[in-house]
């Protein structure tokens, strides 16, 4: 298999909660992760499990089903790669969460070593805040 088609089939797995853990497997334990941006979400997280918990995992619990990320484009040079993913996933409220994403990953090998995530910001506070929020005001005792 090339390189080109092993990259496409890696950031497929992003699809369902099901396949995701197929793509975690790829990525360093120790990677260098910042989603760029002023929102819930941003920050450097040095580490992989860092990354997950913090956004795959705070995701999970506004989102239905949890992040569900389709690519829609794949450029591949040498080490690097620039993913641009949609999301395919509707928040606990009902509303879609129509996020575009645009990530540069470098890779060691066949692990992903270092990534520099863009997204739309504003939808992500929206979505996380708000839905964050219903939780606490339909938790019991509430």
């Amino acid at each position: 298999m090339n390189t080109r088609q092993d990259r496409i089939d890696l950031f497929a797995n992003l699809a369902s909660a099901e396949t995701q853990p197929q793509f975690w497997t790829r990525v360093a334990d120790d990677v260098d992760w910042t989603v760029e941006g002023t929102h819930p979400l941003a920050g450097r997280y040095l580490g992989k499990q860092k990354f997950i918990d913090a956004t795959f995992t705070r995701l999970a619990g506004v989102l239905r089903g949890g992040a569900k990320l389709r690519v829609e484009n794949l450029l591949v040079d040498g080490d690097t790669v620039v993913a641009e993913l949609a999301s395919t996933s509707i928040s606990n409220e009902g509303a879609p969460f129509d996020n575009k994403y645009c990530w540069v990953c470098r890779f060691d090998g066949d692990l992903i070593v270092e990534v520099r995530a863009y997204l739309d910001s504003t939808m992500v506070m929206y979505t996380v805040l708000r839905n964050e929020l219903t939780q606490v005001r339909h938790a019991p005792g509430r």
